[in-house]
């Protein structure tokens, strides 16, 4: 099955990685890609909109919210090439869903299985907050994309993606978002809301591997993997 999806995924990313709807959104991870941090002054800047990454058969779909600006802005992937993804990429591997613990660009063999990682957003955002227009502007791309998947849990991570998904899915009324969150669908998928995987929720403690772990393994089993 998955040679039969990604076909029409890899032409959704083809869209998505042309596009400019956004002018603030364009501008920002241009300009961001042209100077670069210090530390990539070397690097060429991926500097335009992340496609999603994964198994094409995914029956997990991990939702963050946008790329970071030296992070998938850079590498061209999503949670790749800093501290949030080092946490993600972590975890999967650990829960099964990954071949290894790193993720630092688009060419170093990490292969997803069981699982698709996306964001509302595809674009960089200044401060990391999109506005409600380039939220609802980009919400386009997941809708399509999720309706080219077959998955049964969706993890999101955070409060954003959380009411964007609930929003594509139907949720009425939507239960508030905490970490650990269960919201069962009547068509049998389950939505698992998890903390995002930010430095600071890390770096503090409110979000831990135990605690994170625990998420991608309840969804191991609502999954049947």
């Amino acid at each position: 099955m998955g040679s039969d999806r990604r076909a029409p995924l890899d032409q959704l990313e083809a869209e998505v990685i042309e596009c400019c709807a956004c002018p603030r959104l364009v501008a920002w991870r241009e300009l961001v890609a042209h100077e670069r941090r210090a530390a990539f002054r070397d690097e060429e800047y991926w500097g335009r909109p992340v496609p999603g990454f994964g198994d094409p058969d995914a029956r997990v779909v991990i939702i963050g919210l946008a790329p970071a600006a030296h992070g998938a802005n850079r590498t061209g992937r999503m949670f790749t090439g800093d501290r949030s993804g080092d946490f993600l990429y972590a975890a999967l591997h650990r829960t099964g869903f990954a071949n290894q613990p790193h993720s630092t660009g688009r060419d170093d063999g990490l292969r997803l299985s069981g699982a698709w990682i996306t964001a509302p957003v595809r674009c960089a955002p200044p401060a990391n907050q999109p506005t409600v227009e380039e939220r609802d502007t980009c919400r386009a791309w997941l809708d399509r994309e999720l309706a080219l998947l077959d998955a049964r849990v969706f993890v999101t991570l955070g409060a954003f993606g959380y009411q964007v998904l609930c929003g594509i899915l139907g949720v009425r009324p939507r239960p508030p978002f905490a970490h650990g969150v269960e919201v069962a669908l009547p068509d049998g998928r389950w939505i698992l809301g998890s903390y995002h995987v930010s430095q600071q929720n890390t770096f503090t403690g409110k979000l831990t591997e135990p605690m994170f772990d625990t998420i991608l393994e309840r969804a191991r089993d609502l999954a049947d993997l």
